[in-house]
């Protein structure tokens, strides 16, 4: 195996095996080392008659300010040039930053500091849009989301270790020799980790660098549009910072004012909402089937408004005149509610927010990708710099308190959520897919290898229930494209379902000449375009639960469009609700609820060797086997 093929191979293993991508926790670890040991140096009143608060807000500022200057030029940079020898060189930048802040920290330089900190800030903005669009360059669509999940979580563990370090490292003679040996040592091994990284060839290598970043900016933004869907993500992602912005900035006087808790406590329910989102970033990856489950999102949402408005009336049963610890906390009820609502948020975050990275980096024009990130970068600073004056507004002109504050921001999550899955009606209907192929039903699949992951195929299926579209369609890692007979099309809330997947009606020659001729049309420009198409050659659901002839549409098909074709079976639905078994479907009472449903696919047909008389031998013979 050649070298680099070897390492591009290890890299993929450093995903799929659960490794946490250090290169993007060290350097997330070290940013929150030195910016708290920062905020505890300007603390210490170290500069003489400057308000702390102020300074923190300068702080804040600073870091940053980059990403509104410099998106643009990091996006420009990171589709132009080999992004493995970008991250390596930012990391080696890094190493300096953190020499100059070891300087600061020695000398209790806190203005040189603070300098050091818009390093950092820039240092973070150039290393943002490479983190995110190297992933599909070295992972296989399959496992976008795993990697996804990895870098999330490994992001807000690293937050959460690096804010209790930076605490932890207390500024006293002897600690500034200790900060400054942890931010430089954490910068070496991040440039460490970086050397590990297989080449990343340029996405875009003749693009001109535009140095009009304000232009250039506009420009990006309008990448991250061309596609809705990559736009609607773009807006969910930026919504959920503008959330965990205002959870993170309210959380201590919540902690204070209304728990009456201890700094002690701050850590531990700051802990469990980034624990909670890297659990949920895990979770994610296990329920998403090696797929861009994107029916996760919109449940994301739900459980964002659920415990955010639990979290408005959680506190409540807590004592309200003396002060709480941990120990206190926990032995109330009320306490691990607000514990409890406070991970939901985490965990049905990270359900949010991790298929949305992933379907951009998967719909997205590849050859600038790393703009669009760079416009999400740019769009992501503006709503948390929104979600702080929100805050102001809220909390300090028209009064209203913490936990009525986090309740208004639940409420306004479902308006922002409505928003989108109105605009892009897809997640909504994969949320019922997912619903319906892992609550309902109980799914094995065997043989999805069959399925190549791109180029144009055409699958030819056994029809048993009103559902088996919904059931293949969540079982089938890219989107397809079903034809069906038009009297399914048509029937009530299903039609709305197989309008928004592309779902393809057809009927008889005989009796509707146009609708059969379009279907016909419609089946060649999806797959002229690459689309996987599915047919149900029986033309009609089972009434008997045998496999009925197969009609001559494939060979139709294959003849105009020399495309493989790929066998697979369905059993287990038969004596369903959704199938005719002991009279029409949909007409008794459900009687099975997570039943087991098998999905065998075949080895793929060439279009020379299809003949439909033994393509419905290769389907029995699937729907057969154990």
């Amino acid at each position: 195996m050649p070298r680099d093929t070897e390492r591009r191979h290890e890299y993929q293993c450093f995903f799929t095996a659960g490794k946490t991508p250090l290169r993007a926790f060290l350097g997330a670890f070290n940013d929150n080392v030195f910016r708290q040991a920062l905020i505890l140096l300007i603390a210490s009143g170290v500069v003489a008659g400057t308000e702390v608060n102020t300074l923190n807000n300068v702080a804040l500022a600073l870091f940053i300010l980059p990403f509104f200057l410099f998106s643009a030029l990091a996006g420009q940079l990171a589709d132009k040039y080999d992004r493995a020898m970008l991250v390596r060189r930012i990391k080696l930048v890094e190493i300096f930053i953190m020499t100059f802040a070891a300087v600061g920290f020695f000398f209790n330089a806190v203005y040189f500091l603070l300098a050091v900190l818009f390093c950092m800030g820039l240092q973070s903005t150039f290393f943002g849009p490479i983190k995110y669009s190297i992933i599909p360059q070295h992972l296989p669509s399959r496992e976008l989301v795993s990697g996804n999940a990895l870098v999330e979580m490994g992001t807000f563990l690293a937050i959460l270790l690096g804010s209790i370090s930076g605490v932890l490292l207390k500024m006293d003679a002897a600690d500034p020799l200790i900060v400054s040996a942890v931010v430089v040592g954490l910068a070496a091994l991040g440039y460490l980790a970086a050397r590990g990284i297989p080449k990343a060839p340029a996405a875009d290598p003749g693009m001109k660098i535009n140095w009009n970043l304000w232009r250039e900016t506009w420009h990006i933004v309008g990448y991250a549009r061309e596609v809705k869907s990559v736009w609607m993500c773009v807006l969910g992602i930026c919504w959920f910072w503008f959330l965990g912005a205002a959870y993170t900035t309210q959380l201590k006087v919540y902690v204070d004012d209304y728990l009456l808790g201890t700094d002690g406590l701050y850590a531990l329910l700051l802990g469990t909402f980034s624990v909670g989102i890297g659990l949920g970033s895990y979770l994610c990856e296990k329920m998403s089937g090696h797929r861009v489950e994107l029916g996760l999102v919109p449940l994301g949402s739900i459980g964002l408004s659920a415990f955010g408005i639990d979290l408005f009336f959680s506190y409540a049963g807590l004592p309200k005149d003396v002060s709480v610890d941990i120990a206190a906390f926990l032995q109330q009820p009320a306490g691990w509610r607000v514990m409890v609502d406070l991970l939901g948020i985490g965990v049905f975050g990270g359900f949010y927010i991790v298929p949305l990275f992933a379907l951009i980096q998967q719909r997205s024009n590849p050859s600038h990708l790393a703009r669009i990130i760079a416009a999400n970068n740019i769009l992501n600073s503006l709503f948390m710099v929104g979600s702080a004056v929100a805050g102001i507004v809220l909390v300090g002109v028209l009064d209203l308190t913490v936990p009525e504050f986090f309740l208004v921001l639940s409420l306004a999550n479902v308006l922002v959520a409505a928003y989108i899955y109105t605009r892009v009606p897809e997640f909504l209907i994969r949320l019922l897919v997912w619903m319906l192929t892992n609550v309902v039903y109980r799914i094995k699949e065997q043989g999805m290898e069959n399925i190549p992951d791109e180029g144009p195929c055409l699958l030819v299926c056994n029809h048993v229930s009103y559902v088996d579209a919904l059931l293949l369609g969540g079982a089938v890692r890219r989107p397809v494209r079903f034809v069906m007979a038009k009297p399914i099309y048509d029937l009530p809330l299903m039609n709305y379902i197989f309008r928004t997947g592309k779902a393809i009606p057809i009927d008889s020659k005989e009796r509707n000449p146009e609708i059969y001729q379009q279907a016909f049309e419609r089946i060649n420009e999806e797959l002229a375009d690459g689309q996987v198409v599915c047919i149900f050659p029986e033309g009609k659901l089972t009434r008997d639960g045998e496999l009925a002839e197969f009609k001559t549409g494939m060979e139709k098909i294959v003849n105009e469009n020399r495309v493989p074709v790929i066998p697979m079976a369905l059993s287990g639905l038969w004596g369903s609700f959704f199938s005719h078994k002991g009279g029409p479907a949909l007409t008794r009472l459900p009687k099975r609820f997570w039943s087991r449903v098998k999905l065998n696919v075949g080895e793929a047909v060439t279009a020379d060797q299809v003949a439909s008389q033994d393509m419905r031998r290769r389907v029995l013979g699937l729907r057969e086997r154990p």
